[in-house]
C-alpha cells in the first residue's frame, strides 16, 4: 500500500514538471516570434517586392522609377539580370534621355575666296528647358552658325533659331517650335552640395551617337577654364572623369536623382578624344543666367569702369579707366602721364612718361580682399546693376574706401 502510494506521487511530481516544461518552451517561442522583424511593407504597385527609395524633386512629374529598379521581384530573371547599381543606371538613363536633343550647325569657314564660300558643320548635345521649345546648349556649339537644327529624341528635326547667348560663361539659348507633348524638360538639381567621389551620369551626342550615356565620377571641384571673354575665366567649373567626346558639349551632367548639376562644356585632351578628364558648367551658375537670355537675350552685368589693372603680391594696380565710367566718376585713379620736355642743342624734344605710383592700388571690394582680376570681377557681378559697391584702395600709403554706383554693362 505505502509502495502504491509512493509510485503515485512520484508520478505526479515527474507530470507537474513534464507540463511546466512544454509551457515554458510555448511561451518562449511566442516570445521569439514576437521579437522577429516584421516584414518590409510593399510599395503599391511595385511588384510584390519593396523597391529602391530614390527620392526626385517635388516638381519632377516622373516621380514614380521604372520596374527596372524593382529589387526582390517574383520574377528571378529580372532579380538575377541587374546590379543594384545597374538599376539605377538604367532608370536614370530613361528619367533624361527624352530631354536630351542632337544639335547640327551649318556655317562657312575662314573668309570668301575667290567669290565661294566654304561651307562648315557642326554638331553637339542641348537639352529641353520647358514645354516651349526653349532649349539648352554650349555657346561654342553654336557660336557663327547660320543654320540651326535640333532634333528630339522622336527622331523629328526642328530648325532652330538662337535667342539668348553668354560667351563669357559658353552659354546659349534657342528656341524650336514643337509640339508641347513632345518636349520633355530636364530637372535642375543643386550644385552647392556636391562632393569629390559623388557619382555622376552624363548623357550626350559624341561623334553623332544620340543620346550615349556614360558614367564616372566627380574627379574635382572649384576648376578653372579660360573665358571667350577677354581677361575672364570660367570658375566653380565641376571636373569629371566620365567619357566626354567631340559632340557631348551642351549635354546634361546627372546626379543619382536624375536631376542636372551641370552642362557638359570641354575636355582635356592633346588627340580631341576622351582620356578621361572632362568639365561642365555648374547648374548654379546657368540657372542665375538662363533666365535673362531667355527674356533680354543676353546677360546684364554690373560695370564698374576699371578696363585693366596689374595684378600685384599687393593687390590689382589699377592701369587703365574707361573714360567717364563709373570708376572715373567715384574718383579712382590710375596712372598719371607726365609730360616733360629735353633739350638737345637747339632742338627741344617733348615726351611722355607713365607714373603708376599715382594709381590706386584695389585690395578690397565690400570689405572683403581681392587678390586677383577674377577675385575683384567674382565680387562686382555679385551685386546688379544700379547698385552700390564700396571699393577699398591704397592711396599714397593710407587705405581709402570709395563708394561707386554701378552701371549696366555687357
Amino acid at each position: 500500500m505505502k509502495r502504491t502510494a509512493l509510485c503515485c506521487l512520484i508520478s505526479g511530481i515527474l507530470g507537474g514538471l513534464l507540463a511546466l516544461a512544454l509551457s515554458r518552451g510555448s511561451s518562449m517561442e511566442q516570445i521569439s516570434a514576437a521579437q522577429e522583424p516584421a516584414a518590409e511593407p510593399v510599395r503599391a504597385g511595385s511588384g510584390g517586392g519593396p523597391v529602391i527609395d530614390l527620392p526626385l524633386p517635388p516638381s519632377d512629374p516622373r516621380a514614380v522609377p521604372p520596374a527596372a529598379i524593382i529589387v526582390g521581384s517574383p520574377n528571378p530573371l529580372e532579380a538575377a539580370e541587374y546590379t543594384t547599381e545597374e538599376r539605377v543606371n538604367i532608370w536614370v538613363y530613361e528619367q533624361v534621355n527624352r530631354s536630351v536633343v542632337n544639335i547640327t550647325t551649318k556655317g562657312f569657314q575662314g573668309e570668301r575666296f575667290l567669290l565661294i564660300e566654304v561651307p562648315s558643320e557642326g554638331e553637339g548635345s542641348g537639352m529641353v528647358l520647358d514645354r516651349q521649345g526653349h532649349i539648352l546648349t554650349n555657346f561654342h556649339v553654336v557660336d557663327g552658325a547660320r543654320q540651326i537644327q535640333v532634333a528630339l529624341f522622336d527622331g523629328n528635326t526642328y530648325d532652330a533659331r538662337l535667342i539668348g547667348q553668354d560667351p563669357a560663361t559658353d552659354v546659349a539659348v534657342l528656341k524650336i517650335d514643337a509640339p508641347p507633348t513632345s518636349l520633355f524638360p530636364v530637372v535642375f538639381g543643386n550644385s552647392t552640395q556636391l562632393r569629390v567621389g559623388q557619382r555622376v551620369f552624363a548623357i550626350g551626342n559624341p561623334f553623332g551617337l544620340e543620346r550615349t550615356l556614360t558614367t564616372g565620377i566627380i574627379a574635382s571641384l572649384n576648376r578653372s577654364l579660360p573665358s571667350r571673354r577677354p581677361g575672364r575665366s570660367l570658375k566653380s567649373i565641376i571636373q569629371i572623369d566620365a567619357a566626354i567626346n567631340p559632340g557631348n558639349s551642351g549635354g546634361p551632367l546627372l546626379d543619382g536623382h536624375a536631376r542636372m548639376i551641370g552642362m557638359n562644356t570641354a575636355i582635356a585632351s592633346k588627340t580631341g578624344e576622351s582620356v578621361g578628364v572632362g568639365f561642365a558648367i555648374p547648374v548654379g551658375t546657368i540657372a542665375r543666367i538662363v533666365p535673362q537670355l531667355i527674356h533680354e537675350g543676353r546677360v546684364r552685368r554690373p560695370e564698374a569702369g576699371i578696363v585693366r589693372v596689374y595684378q600685384t603680391d599687393q593687390g590689382l594696380l589699377v592701369a587703365t579707366l574707361a573714360p567717364s565710367g563709373p570708376a572715373e566718376r567715384a574718383g579712382l585713379q590710375g596712372p598719371k602721364v607726365v609730360r616733360q620736355q629735353k633739350r638737345q642743342g637747339p632742338f627741344v624734344y617733348e615726351y611722355k612718361t607713365v607714373d603708376r605710383s599715382a594709381a590706386d592700388l584695389i585690395v578690397g571690394v565690400d570689405g572683403k580682399p581681392v587678390k586677383t582680376a577674377d577675385d575683384f570681377l567674382d565680387a562686382i557681378e555679385s551685386r546688379r546693376p544700379g547698385e552700390q559697391a564700396t571699393i577699398s584702395v591704397i592711396r599714397g600709403g593710407q587705405q581709402r574706401q570709395i563708394p561707386l554706383l554701378l552701371e549696366a554693362g555687357d
